[in-house]
């Protein structure tokens, strides 16, 4: 709701208030987690014998800066994170350089079978991606701390170049982070247009990564079908996508998405992730009159405006008030707890997806507090900043108190990734910080 999609062509890389309300502002400060909304191929073994692919279903792999931060949003996502089962400095390399090599492959063309491969032997190719577009495959990787050093262990040689932004993310109020759906030492992020090539994509890689490292979590998520350029709506109903730091704008990134002179050279060009997967109560929320989803949010349903005004993009002008000198847009709104002016001028570049993993029996965070069984359901929330210190931390510090959508929402996974920057012809991922 308070965040833009991300915009760049494929060649850039580089009021009548709900009587439950007094439940949840009574306990505000202690209540549960906030969401702090988002915005919103393949390559096999053979030499490539069709027509290339029309330019504009490709990202490019190589350049300054990863793909899949700055590109155009895509419609499906596929997230996983690593832990490595090997304390080998060699067979870590190994692992990058195989990955680098696959994404390039798989980005830069459809999948296609290799006539001249042994049939009595495992293909490379699983064929679950031919006949299929590259659909602006990315694949974006990060690194997480315990890459670094983990359990008082250094085997890699690399805890002096733990950067001092990569922290440990505090523990927020009313957060139920499962261990299971939190950390690792890699992660692999592929996102596309169709959701079988964003699954081929994590099956190749992880392949790749037998012996080598282990899954230890995943989530799938999904955008809507709206048109480039135009604010599409989350499973709130609300347009989400309004504000955000403008990809396109090569000062407004250096100023808050890319790490500069700031951080570690190894990371320069790059950028911190952090992904949170957040469970919305889509029924619950559904049952709230309008008027009450508006105060929340800060901005109408329909046309996603600031309270009290007409267009999107309409500034929040927080200081207005009524009659009675009440602020217009509540202060404890989700546009108002998020919006720049009331966090020193702080701003992150939000990149998020839903996400729906059926249906579970799960505890009311609401009176009267009973187990049913809802949606799995919610916002895979993802940004990237150049310090998370100065972006997430502080922006969701405040948000997870008072924001009034804590009583929808849960944050139920996390993580916090340094993504290195592009790589250059011949070289792997990372490569700069194994050779610093």
């Amino acid at each position: 709701m308070t965040s833009t999609p991300a915009r760049q062509s494929a060649d850039q890389i580089d009021r009548q208030p709900d009587p439950r309300r007094r439940h949840f502002l009574a306990g505000a400060a202690a209540a549960a987690a906030a969401a702090p909304f988002a915005p919103q191929v393949l390559a096999g073994t053979a030499k490539a014998t069709a027509a290339p692919p029309a330019a504009s279903q490709v990202e490019p792999f190589r350049g300054t800066h990863q793909a899949g931060i700055a590109t155009p949003i895509q419609r499906h996502t596929y997230f996983i994170a690593f832990d490595l089962v090997t304390d080998s400095r060699d067979a870590l390399v190994k692992l990058l350089q195989d990955w680098t090599k696959a994404a390039a492959q798989m980005t830069a063309g459809p999948a296609r079978f290799d006539p001249k491969a042994d049939p009595g032997q495992p293909s490379e190719e699983s064929g679950a991606a031919v006949g299929l577009p590259v659909s602006r495959l990315t694949v974006t990787f990060g690194f997480g701390a315990t890459l670094f050093e983990k359990d008082g262990q250094n085997p890699f040689g690399l805890a002096k170049h733990r950067p001092e932004a990569l922290v440990d993310l505090p523990r927020f109020v009313g957060d139920q982070l499962a261990p299971d759906r939190t950390g690792g030492d890699l992660s692999v992020q592929a996102c596309a247009d169709d959701p079988q090539v964003v699954e081929y994509a994590v099956r190749r890689l992880a392949m790749l990564a037998r012996g080598t490292a282990v899954m230890r979590w995943a989530q799938m998520g999904f955008t809507g079908g709206f048109k480039p350029g135009e604010t599409g709506r989350n499973q709130m109903g609300f347009l989400d996508g309004t504000m955000n730091v403008p990809t396109h704008q090569a000062k407004a990134m250096d100023q808050f998405v890319w790490v500069r002179e700031e951080g570690p050279a190894w990371l320069r060009n790059g950028s911190y992730m952090v992904i949170r997967p957040i469970r919305i109560s889509l029924e619950h929320w559904d049952e709230m009159k309008v008027a009450f989803q508006e105060e929340s949010v800060g901005r109408h349903k329909a046309s996603g405006a600031p309270i009290g005004k007409r267009g999107e993009f309409d500034p929040l002008d927080l200081e207005r008030t009524d009659k009675d000198g009440n602020p217009v847009v509540a202060e404890n709104s989700h546009a108002a707890m998020a919006a720049p002016e009331n966090n020193d001028g702080a701003q992150i570049l939000r990149r998020a997806f839903n996400y729906d993993n059926g249906i579970a029996k799960i505890a009311e965070r609401w009176p009267p507090w009973r187990q049913l069984v809802t949606f799995d359901a919610g916002l895979l929330f993802q940004c990237y900043q150049k310090d998370p210190r100065t972006g997430f931390v502080k922006l969701y510090a405040k948000m997870a108190q008072i924001d009034m959508l804590n009583q929808f929402t849960t944050h139920t996974g996390s993580g916090l990734f340094a993504c290195p920057p592009g790589v250059g012809p011949g070289e792997f991922i990372g490569q700069s910080l194994f050779d610093a």
